[in-house]
């Protein structure tokens, strides 16, 4: 068998941080001084680590020196973080073997139809490979089981390609941050991979009991996998939750080789760390990652 080092893998959430000055693009800026507050928070060990790739070249590179072979990249579309999803596609061609996007559409700024006519365009003109779905974060804070979001996770069923759910404990209002609310998707679209971004970090037992009665939810915890309390993610993972479990490093929230090198000490079988680093993702997207 091959050594983890030497297998592939597969990061569920990587964001460039020369995207947006959001992820910390612009030195001297309250967001430039919010990740790297965010990575004390999390236990990064280099809290300037995002610094060092100010280019789609030098992203690349810092995917290398970690032994990532591909990186989903999550944008936003939410008031105050807008990134284009043509912009997003954009920086997936240059290493289009390395570089998957994922599409954002804000159906509260725009509308539902316009929103559903966004990520159509997003994933059949574009290519990118799942859509976003920021439910507590846009102006008006949903649910991720609000009726506006149906027609986007009809669609996400229909082309094929998963849903990507921002949950977690930066939702401005903490009550938004509903794993029961993902039941309702789930069992309204059955046949809908849906990824639950951060978890849901805290209500960790929550999703996992959702994700047990629920084999079409996969649960990425990404940063929150080494927060407190994370250790019931790789006790389910270790045991039904082996094929709903993601590797995320949450770059730029956290350093891309740390996390690789956290996720491998996490106690983790060898069976579900293949499935968590790549083999769930291979499935989630319907391909095949070599290392």
């Amino acid at each position: 068998m091959l050594s983890r080092s030497a297998r592939p893998i597969f990061d569920m959430r990587s964001r460039p941080a020369f995207l947006h000055k959001f992820f910390g693009s612009t030195p001297s800026t309250p967001e430039y001084e919010v990740v790297r507050w965010l990575n004390k928070r999390v236990g990064s060990r280099d809290v300037d680590h995002f610094t060092r790739a100010p280019d789609a070249k030098a992203f690349v590179a810092e995917m290398d020196a970690a032994g990532i072979t591909a990186a989903t990249m999550v944008a936003r579309s939410v008031p105050g973080v807008r990134v284009t999803n043509d912009a997003l596609a954009e920086v997936a061609k240059t290493a289009p073997d390395r570089l998957l996007a994922v599409a954002s559409v804000d159906p509260i700024e725009i509308g539902v139809e316009a929103a559903v006519a966004e990520a159509k365009r997003a994933v059949q003109v574009l290519g990118h490979k799942g859509i976003n779905v920021d439910a507590g974060f846009y102006a008006e804070p949903l649910k991720a089981n609000d009726d506006r979001l149906m027609p986007l996770y009809e669609l996400c069923q229909t082309l094929g390609v998963p849903a990507f759910v921002m949950s977690g404990p930066t939702t401005p209002d903490l009550s938004f941050n509903d794993p029961f609310a993902v039941e309702v998707v789930a069992k309204t679209f059955p046949k809908l991979k849906i990824v639950c971004c951060h978890g849901f970090y805290p209500r960790i037992a929550d999703i996992v009991t959702v994700a047990f009665r629920n084999e079409n939810v996969f649960v990425s915890p990404d940063m929150y996998t080494f927060s407190p309390g994370g250790g019931l993610y790789v006790e389910a993972a270790n045991g039904f939750m082996k094929d709903q479990f993601l590797f995320g490093s949450s770059y730029p929230f956290r350093p891309m080789k740390q996390g690789v090198e956290d996720f491998q000490a996490l106690g983790l079988s060898e069976d579900a760390y293949e499935a968590a680093t790549f083999k769930n993702a291979q499935r989630l997207f319907g391909v095949t990652v070599d290392a």
